[in-house]
């Protein structure tokens, strides 16, 4: 699975189409970077861009913006009406697939030292990457705003995590940036039965992480000794989350209007349910909800999925089956259309499926029989895998709520499915995964080669490039031993008249790891000749592993294979 982050840096910029179009056109320099969305506002003087990619990419392309934007933006001259703090004012990581968010930290941290370092601009961490507790709040770091920062530099108070703690005329001109890593926020409306607009809100106050003001029996407000209002948590409190209940004129209907400010911690399905429990409790009732922005494709399988459990259906289908799923469920087509690929940021990016990936059957064997040594016996490898576990999924549902003798492996068998799909989308990445590679290490092949250090640059170059197509094929045998196991249980215990298709998954899931252990062997002969550079122990390593691994899939294969076809033999002479 390829990772995934998101950034959303604001400039101090909402009104010169010129400058904003010379900070955003940078992103498009990177490579596996793609922008999805640029946000101007004239009043708030302020532009919100987003985009997206590997974290690599989205690290570099983050200190580009923030480098153009400092070259190009005077903050002595800069007035609106957002808060601000600098030309850059606030650069947040996200994690949005397969990134952790101690990794988006460490992303955030590299990134701002660097634009401390080669910028030299004020560098503040909030949120996630703060430095210390009273910093983790966006607010506090920026109070006074930018016009406060002439007295706050050079204070120890106020000392930058990174960049200059002065005010100059440098810093004067850019200002400070805020960087962070925080959670991925969804704006998430969910719509009631009613205009009743203290419904709404009441239910906002069930949910709301704040809870809501204590009153006493007269209905007075309750003051700590402080004279603060005391806060209590609703009856269905969600963490991370912020509510407000209103009327919209346009849907005739009231709504609970949600900012789940992180959705690793509370997500879209979990605000809906709880909305539609706290409705019932009124007399109300939810009848479906608005997604507003992009939402990322892991909370949306994560409701198909917590929706196809509910009902004791088996969640080890296809995405697309359980985004449909999570779709109804949650009524996110009432109030209009809903397509995935505009809604889901990673197909608005186009970063979910690979070339090779995309084609019908017809367009990838056509492609595969060209003279193009790529794709090639890696790719088909993969795909061969890729069957196994789709097979291996197949016969898991297809024994979801069979006869009375399947009752007892309902749960197994529904657990094989979910994982069977796992491994399928694991091994359909690896498809154009090795193609890709393959062309890295073709692109180092025409590396110029004049002088002696050409040479050696261009040696080191192909050797690290076949390194990385070596681990490709690698990662796709590793796998297999734990598919060949799913196909032997499903075999075993899943439904009968599927015997053979169970039998078959096996098969293909060794034709797989064949393929990738031969891919492994033909790329580490390549390696030999070659200076290991600083991984002079892969070889030994990476021939060591595929040989471990291969001898298990084939102990496996032959049990299983044995086993199936003694199976389907006594069948006939029964």
């Amino acid at each position: 699975m390829r990772k995934l982050v998101e950034c959303v840096p604001n400039i101090s910029e909402g009104r010169d189409p010129a400058i904003i179009e010379a900070v955003t056109s940078v992103i498009g320099d990177v490579a596996g970077v793609h922008l999805l969305d640029v946000d101007p506002g004239a009043d708030t003087n302020r532009t919100v861009i987003t985009f997206i990619g590997d974290p690599e990419g989205v690290a570099e392309a983050a200190f580009r913006v923030v480098k153009r934007a400092s070259e190009l933006i005077d903050m002595g001259k800069q007035k609106g009406a957002h808060p601000r703090h600098g030309a850059t004012d606030v650069c947040p990581f996200v994690p949005v697939r397969g990134v952790s968010m101690d990794e988006c930290v460490a992303i955030a941290q590299k990134v701002g030292e660097r634009i401390g370092k080669e910028l030299a601009v004020p560098v503040y961490l909030y949120e996630e990457a703060a430095s210390s507790e009273e910093r983790r709040n966006l607010a506090f770091v920026r109070k006074g705003e930018y016009e406060a920062l002439s007295e706050k530099l050079g204070t120890d108070k106020w000392k930058p995590d990174f960049g200059p703690n002065e005010w100059n005329e440098h810093t004067a001109r850019t200002g400070a940036t805020n960087v962070s890593a925080r959670g991925f926020l969804v704006a998430y409306n969910v719509n009631l039965n009613t205009r009743n607009k203290s419904i709404a809100s009441q239910v906002a106050l069930d949910i709301k992480e704040a809870g809501r003001a204590k009153r006493d029996d007269k209905g007075v407000l309750v003051r700590d000794e402080n004279k603060k209002t005391i806060m209590v948590p609703g009856p269905y409190k969600l963490d991370a989350c912020k509510a407000v209940g209103w009327i919209i004129e346009e849907y005739d209907r009231a709504q609970v209007s949600i900012n789940l400010v992180n959705t690793a911690v509370t997500k879209p399905h979990q605000a809906f349910d709880a909305c539609s429990a706290s409705a019932l409790d009124r007399g109300a009732r939810v009848t479906g909800s608005e997604l507003v922005g992009l939402i990322p494709e892991g909370d949306l399988l994560a409701a198909g999925i917590h929706y196809l459990k509910k009902a004791n259906q088996s969640a080890g289908i296809p995405r697309k089956m359980i985004l449909e799923t999570a779709i109804q469920s949650m009524g996110l087509r009432e109030l209009g259309d809903f397509d995935p690929a505009e809604k889901v940021i990673e197909y608005q990016a186009g970063l979910v499926d690979g070339e090779l990936v995309s084609m019908t059957n017809r367009e990838f064997v056509d492609v595969l029989s060209t003279d193009s040594p790529a794709p090639g016996g890696g790719s088909v490898a993969a795909l061969c895998a890729a069957q196994a576990a789709a097979l291996t999924a197949m016969v898991g549902n297809l024994t979801v709520g069979k006869k009375k003798q399947y009752l007892p492996v309902q749960d197994r068998v529904k657990e094989i499915a979910e994982l069977g799909q796992d491994m399928k989308d694991f091994f359909l990445n690896a498809i154009d995964d090795d193609t890709n590679s393959f062309n890295v290490v073709m692109d180092c092949f025409g590396l110029p080669k004049k002088t002696a250090d050409q040479k050696k640059a261009r040696d080191l170059a192909i050797a690290d490039a076949t390194r990385g197509a070596t681990r490709v094929p690698l990662s796709v045998l590793e796998r297999v031993p734990a598919l060949l196991e799913l196909a032997a249980e499903i075999s075993e215990i899943g439904n009968a008249p599927s015997l053979s298709d169970a039998g078959v998954a096996v098969l293909t899931a060794l034709a797989g790891a064949e393929g990738a252990y031969y891919n492994v062997l033909i790329n580490l002969e390549g390696l030999k000749e070659l200076d290991q550079g600083g991984e002079p122990g892969f070889y030994d390593d990476a021939l060591e592993r595929a040989r471990k691994a291969m001898a298990e899939c084939e102990a496996l294969a032959a049990e299983s294979r044995a086993a199936v076809r003694t199976k389907l033999e006594k069948a006939l002479e029964s």
